[in-house]
């Protein structure tokens, strides 16, 4: 079933909306949340919420795109998971991912890091705008979704190696971005 018709299931009320969703996109919503929660069932977990915040949310709201929106919910569940403790112990994924990341964005620990986060969100959006096609997807695919690099590097045609060498130069160019910007990091 495409997204148009499942988003007429919502608006209608009609709960075979969530078994659609659950069909066209669970795997897809599974994946965000298993790769940063490292548990099944707490990804399990995320993806019933997710659907559970779409029935909720749909209408008023209608997404352009349903593939996004629900990516953007799992994921934003995933990590307020992880933050509240409940997968911490479990969980590789985020680990790994704030780590690499550390290195090249601001701490965001002050005050004023925190109402300057706007900016910063349209200063990445921008540098991720200026990057070629592959580049963006592999920087999205390893640090918005979480994408191990031996499963981007299966679908890219590409070894883990060179990926890890273009996403240390990814992380070199944002980092001179938001210095270039007057961020310190």
């Amino acid at each position: 079933m495409d997204d148009m018709r499942i988003i007429e299931l919502y608006k209608r009320r009609d709960e075979l909306a969530i078994s659609e969703t659950r069909r066209k996109y669970g795997p897809y919503c599974n994946k965000i949340a298993l790769n940063l929660l490292g548990s099944r069932e707490d990804a399990e977990e995320c993806v019933s919420d997710a659907l559970f915040a779409a029935w909720r949310q749909i209408p008023p709201l209608i997404p352009r795109s349903l593939r996004a929106f629900l990516g953007r919910v799992t994921r934003n569940l995933s990590v307020s998971r992880y933050r509240s403790g409940t997968a911490s112990k479990r969980s590789c994924g985020m680990e790994d991912m704030l780590s690499e990341l550390a290195d090249c964005l601001p701490d965001g620990s002050s005050l004023e890091d925190q109402v300057d986060a706007r900016a910063l969100t349209n200063i990445i959006t921008r540098w991720l705008d200026s990057l070629a096609a592959r580049d963006r997807e592999l920087f999205v695919r390893r640090y918005w979704f979480c994408d191990s690099l031996s499963d981007i590097a299966a679908e890219m045609e590409e070894t883990p190696a060179m990926l890890a060498q273009r996403t240390f130069g990814l992380r070199k160019s944002l980092k001179n971005r938001l210095e270039k910007e007057g961020y310190t990091i």
